[in-house]
């Protein structure tokens, strides 16, 4: 074994929201150093790190904005010169909705951007030290509109789609160095993120299990493929959704 999990660290990319903080919180659980990222609102970061020293675990928090190639490749060289990242959570993501033919230009670029730019902005310079070390875990979390279309979401399922294709091609190409990527997909998750888009009654119709579900019940499914004991899954899109796909 490389090494211990205990010095391993993780880097999750909106790490500052629900579902981001709640990942942060299960992989600084799950033993591992925790770097919480945040686009602009670094205190919000600072707040999710704080949180998890305070349970006596050990984390730190970055801000770059992950469509900027140079400007995280600036960050994460800062990173890597303490060693490995060894997991990478791509969290980062926004929603621009509208229905395609009224959407703009800008609007689409800008969620492909973040969900699909910042992941190769961000995972590729991790790649070479991951190998070195022998352990990697690359986790990216996408959406069920990847899987099932939503409307209104063109853009955000085409750029969350894109993962699943990227993740599946890059699991092939790593696996033998030890390194996994797969990709989580939640269907509704509790938080700012659903907004006033989901009353209780569309979640009921939409859902099987007729709620919605919790940012925890996504975080654990990250943290265990980041783990030792996940080691052969790999190139997986596995739904957290209550059913819906």
């Amino acid at each position: 074994m490389s090494q211990t999990s205990s010095s391993r660290r993780a880097l999750v990319t909106g790490g500052s929201g629900d579902l981001g903080g709640a990942i942060c919180q299960a992989l600084a659980v799950g033993g591992y150093h925790v770097i919480v990222h945040a686009n602009s609102a670094l205190g919000r970061a600072d707040d999710v790190a704080a949180a998890i020293r305070e349970l006596g675990g050990s984390a730190q928090s970055v801000a770059f904005d992950v469509t900027d190639g140079a400007a995280t490749r600036h960050a994460l060289e800062g990173l890597l010169a303490d060693g490995p990242v060894h997991a990478v959570v791509n969290n980062a993501g926004v929603h621009r909705d509208g229905p395609l033919a009224g959407l703009s230009e800008e609007a689409w670029r800008h969620v492909i951007d973040v969900s699909l730019h910042g992941f190769f902005h961000v995972t590729q310079p991790l790649l070479l030290p991951m190998a070195r070390a022998r352990f990697g875990r690359i986790v990216s979390v996408s959406s069920v509109a990847a899987q099932l279309g939503n409307r209104g979401q063109a853009n955000y399922a085409a750029a969350k789609a894109a993962l699943h294709g990227a993740t599946r091609s890059l699991a092939r190409e790593m696996a033998s160095r030890g390194i996994t990527a797969n990709v989580v997909a939640p269907g509704v998750i509790e938080g700012r993120m659903i907004g006033e888009d989901f009353p209780p009654e569309r979640i009921r119709e939409l859902v099987p299990a007729q709620r919605a579900g919790k940012p925890e019940e996504v975080a654990a499914l990250v943290a265990f493929l980041c783990s030792e004991a996940a080691g052969y899954i790999n190139g997986q899109v596995i739904g957290v959704n209550g059913g819906m796909a």
